[in-house]
């Protein structure tokens, strides 16, 4: 191998959210508070979804492993910045950089993939409500999953290897609370065009793709709904579609403004504050989006507290 393939420094130092000590006291005990309410909120929505027969739909099975993705999610960059806080650490090794960026990869693609998912499933039960159940089948459902996972382990094993033939010579300082990859290509000092531009083609399709999935799907929702005889199926209808269009409106917008701008256009701070929204404030807040205004959700939960789960659990 080259000398230009080899990288001089074994360990980067993560700066994290704040230098100041009352700062990071309170970032603490507010990381820890969402990482908690992340864990707790996402495992009861899968528990009401595997607990209740009336829960096993399509919409609930999707739901379910947004809910998983969204602990894997946020348990790749939290605890890592907690155990960093107790220990009075801020060093990540390399080869544990590197881990970190491909998972945050991989439950970031399963994100954007669900949400297209689950748009489309939006979409048949709005539009053609009469088909539903022959058009998405537990085939269907398992096959559109297991996909999303095989193209995103696959999509962040590409920006993974990318990243480890870079050279880092000397600047091991990251200036973030985990290893994100924008951060990580202004510390190289070997050429990083390849990866930028495989970020904004590649990575840029396999974003925005989903999105505009999810667009179609509403467009057609939408006028679907307009079409609607009575106010109250009107009503309905959105305020079923209105939780995850609140999700996507926050997942999307953030990983537009941190990873789809000129590189000249970054700032740490900025950056920083996007990631938090959509690593941590994001897998946080969807389980009570989603819950909060479910009455099956809801009665599912008041079901399973009142009676016990089932001993096989």
């Amino acid at each position: 191998m080259s000398s230009t393939n080899q990288s001089s420094v074994s360990e980067f130092l993560l700066l994290g959210l704040s230098r100041q000590p009352q700062q990071q006291q309170l970032l603490f005990v507010l990381f820890l508070s969402m990482y908690l309410a992340t864990v707790l909120g996402n495992l009861l929505l899968i528990l009401a979804v595997s607990t209740d027969s009336r829960l096993h739909t399509p919409m609930y099975f999707f739901l379910g492993n947004l809910s998983f993705v969204d602990v894997c999610f946020s348990s790749t960059t939290t605890p890592k910045m907690l155990a960093n806080h107790v220990l009075g650490i801020q060093t990540i090794s390399f080869s544990g950089c590197l881990t970190q960026m491909y998972f945050l990869f991989v439950f970031a693609d399963m994100d954007n993939f669900l949400l297209a998912v689950m748009a489309y499933d939006r979409f048949v039960a709005v539009c053609h409500p009469l088909h539903y159940m022959t058009k998405m089948t537990h085939q269907l459902c398992a096959l559109l999953v297991t996909g999303s996972w095989l193209v995103a382990s696959l999509n962040a094993l590409l920006h993974t290897l990318l990243m480890a033939g870079l050279s880092f010579c000397a600047d091991n300082t990251i200036p973030h609370f985990f290893c994100d990859v924008t951060p990580l290509l202004r510390l190289s000092c070997s050429d990083t065009h390849l990866n930028e531009m495989m970020i904004l083609t590649e990575g840029a399709l396999v974003m925005v793709t989903p999105l505009v999935c999810i667009l179609a799907s509403y467009v057609h929702i939408t006028c679907a709904v307009l079409r609607a005889p009575t106010t109250k199926g009107r009503w309905k209808a959105f305020s079923t579609c209105g939780s995850h269009l609140a999700v996507v409106s926050l997942f999307y917008g953030t990983i537009i403004a941190v990873y789809f701008n000129p590189s000249s256009s970054h700032k740490a701070e900025k950056d920083t504050a996007a990631t938090v929204l959509y690593t941590v404030v994001t897998p946080m807040l969807n389980p009570f989006i989603y819950s909060l205004r479910n009455r099956d959700l809801k009665r599912a939960l008041r079901k399973a507290f009142v009676h016990g789960f089932p001993s096989s659990w």
